[in-house]
């Protein structure tokens, strides 16, 4: 198989990913809320050798459940493979893939960035500008945080690594269905044959 040409390369988050990298799904799992549910979950996905791009997991709006967000690389095994194994684990209470194009998603990133006096107004002005917040401030640093879609916080964690990055954590995307929009009466009417 030969190598990524350099005009097949996509630059993304000072990281240079190739297409193929992009080939995930989302799936949205509820599950029981009680402990070793997340470890076996875990350990299917390992035991089976699929790789887990982003996982999330938090208690639903029902304090029995939890959902569990998982991007899956689906270039390691087909999704169907996976959804079957996962209808296996007992605590696995629903499962339900989200199309990309079709979703609402959002991470979080925390980072503490170089900051000097030089360059202090440059950073708040960036991060303001993906309506971020400042969570803590040192006398060199600054500690940045963003909630966003992962494609503007690749595109942010970019721009801010040219002032250096320090740390910086992401929390792995969380994801629901993009609701329908409705069709408007004078939409419906045009096609209408009297």
């Amino acid at each position: 198989m030969a190598a990524d040409s350099p005009s097949s390369l996509v630059p993304i988050g000072g990281a240079i990913r190739t297409p193929k990298e992009f080939r995930h799904h989302i799936l949205s799992v509820v599950v029981e809320n009680k402990t070793g549910v997340l470890a076996r979950v875990a350990m299917l996905f390992s035991r089976r050798g699929y790789n887990i791009f982003s996982l999330a997991v938090a208690p639903t709006d029902d304090e029995r459940f939890s959902r569990l967000t998982i991007v899956v690389d689906v270039d390691t095994a087909p999704l169907e493979q996976i959804t079957k194994q996962l209808h296996k684990l007992v605590n696995v209470i629903r499962i339900s893939e989200i199309d990309p194009s079709e979703a609402v998603e959002c991470e979080l990133l925390l980072a503490t960035v170089q900051a000097d006096a030089a360059t202090r107004a440059q950073v708040i002005e960036l991060v303001n500008l993906f309506d971020g917040r400042i969570v803590d401030v040192g006398s060199s640093k600054l500690t940045v945080m963003v909630g966003s879609s992962p494609h503007n916080l690749d595109n942010f964690e970019s721009l801010l690594s040219e002032y250096g990055i320090s740390e910086i954590q992401r929390t792995g995307r969380v994801a629901l269905q993009r609701l329908e929009m409705p069709t408007s009466k004078r939409r419906q009417s045009r096609g209408r044959v009297s």
